[in-house]
């Protein structure tokens, strides 16, 4: 069974008669059916009864309903009301604009708006570069996405996807202090040829990009969200990021960095196979030979990648130059034997615990599938040396809020003008010293995302970075 979670966290309001023993046996209910009681929110005593709030994580919608049947069942207990905090924390949206400045007479009114505003409006015009200073541009990010490829849904639509672009610039914000702002494209219809559908969204974000001093671009479905990137990136001269890709390519370099020092084992040395030839596989098996990695074999639903196969696209065909040395062929589970390591960014159950067995000794397992995973990590206990994944309730989770935050805000402090692969591995370079070699152990790896120092590590990595490729504007 799935592990209770706070994606499924309800808060029940319950009355029960006010006799001892009741509580205990409305608990036991709850954990009889697999729910996990996280808080007890006080008592409200009357003369015959008690009204108790109650907040229980369950593992899904049904189990929601299981739990709450089971308190109905019980003799003395009457459920009040149910409340889904997952909704209750999106009802109206998770983001605002707020006023940086009050407007308390006329004087501000004269600075803030007509006719002082136009002073600047002027100077902008004379000396373009400075809207980067006397503008929200300087500190905002526009988070673009066609919701073609939403993490764990799939191609959902724009209209679907705002509640996650609205978290993301809840991070952003939270965790770096950036400005950004959901931009959910609606690109036409599934059934246009696909190039439309990539000049529709490269055609938005240039008309737009006035206003953004970058651009994060996020579930955009492969293969067009490669020519998307790179279209963007050559047009702007602001940073193009997009996320799925490089977010989870830092994260994984940096996790895999301190993996290596607990088995002693190096990146030249090691042979990793990638489930997944995705926009995240490709992206990770790039930063990988960047930092010295030589034989990876990415995988996807017709087995490895290879020069050899004839249904490859134009992208996965490049990948094939550049990957898989020896041109083996075969499934995941023919290709992993002899394995360092495994990244899955793919699907879950794909692997168990026999293919571990066939890998190299002291096996490095980073099963990221959301929200489960290629192998769960009870079944890989005892022959993983290392096992991360994507999930937050298992250790070493191998999360992107460690890298996109940082690396934007490095690169707006920066004035960086793109973002090149050494800013990359700049930023994998600082999650990885996050953990000290004191804290390093199989169960701990990386950083938790709630550890403050992470961001400024990695801005002020990527930000130096920039600065060495001088891909910096000009300061007015």
């Amino acid at each position: 069974m799935v592990s209770p979670t706070a994606a499924f966290s309800v808060a029940i309001r319950v009355r029960f008669d006010n006799i001892p023993g009741t509580l205990g046996r409305l608990a036991a209910a709850i954990g009889e059916v697999g729910g996990n009681i996280v808080a007890l929110e006080g008592f409200e005593a009357r003369d015959t009864y008690l009204d108790e709030d109650l907040i229980v994580n369950c593992s899904s919608e049904e189990h929601i309903e299981v739990v709450c049947n089971a308190l109905r069942d019980l003799d003395g207990v009457e459920v009040l009301t149910v409340s889904d905090r997952t909704f209750d924390m999106h009802q109206g949206g998770k983001i605002e604009v707020l006023a940086r400045m009050p407007v308390a007479d006329r004087d501000d009114l004269s600075m803030a708006y007509t006719p002082g505003v136009a002073r600047v409006c002027t100077e902008i015009e004379k000396h373009p570069e400075r809207v980067h200073e006397l503008t929200i541009k300087k500190n905002t990010v526009a988070i673009v996405t066609d919701g073609t490829a939403v993490l764990g849904l799939g191609d959902i639509g724009p209209e679907a996807s705002l509640p996650v672009m609205e978290g993301k610039a809840l991070l952003f914000k939270n965790f770096a202090g950036v400005d950004a702002f959901p931009i959910c494209i609606d690109a036409g219809r599934r059934d246009l040829p696909l190039q439309d559908r990539v000049d529709a969204i490269v055609d938005t974000v240039v008309r737009i990009a006035p206003v953004f001093g970058g651009i994060n671009l996020e579930d955009i479905a492969a293969p067009w969200c490669f020519e998307v990137e790179e279209r963007l990136d050559d047009l702007l001269d602001i940073p193009v990021f997009h996320d799925d890709q490089h977010g989870t390519a830092v994260v994984t370099l940096a996790a895999l960095e301190n993996a290596l020092k607990i088995v002693d084992k190096h990146m030249g040395d090691i042979r990793v196979v990638i489930a997944g030839a995705g926009a995240a596989g490709v992206a990770i098996a790039k930063i990988l030979m960047n930092a010295g990695v030589h034989n990876i074999v990415a995988t996807d639903r017709q087995g490895a990648v290879h020069r050899g196969r004839t249904d490859l696209n134009e992208v996965k065909r490049r990948f094939a130059e550049i990957t898989n040395p020896e041109q083996i062929s075969g499934t995941l589970s023919e290709v992993l034997p002899g394995a360092d390591v495994f990244i899955g960014v793919s699907a879950p159950d794909l692997i168990n615990a026999d293919d571990l067995r066939k890998m190299a000794s002291d096996p490095i397992v980073f099963a990221m599938s959301n929200p489960n995973p290629e192998i769960r990590p009870e079944e890989a206990a005892g022959l993983a040396a290392v096992m991360a994944t994507g999930r937050s309730d298992y250790p070493n989770q191998i999360n992107n809020v460690l890298a996109f935050p940082g690396i934007f805000r490095g690169a707006l402090d920066a004035g960086a003008t793109t973002i090149t692969e050494h800013m990359k591995t700049a930023a994998a370079e600082a999650i990885a010293s996050a953990v000290s070699p004191d804290e390093l152990r199989p169960g701990f790896i990386i950083p938790s995302v709630f550890d403050l120092r992470v961001g400024e590590l990695v801005a002020t990595a990527v930000a130096e970075a920039a600065v060495l490729d001088g891909v910096i504007r000009q300061q007015a």
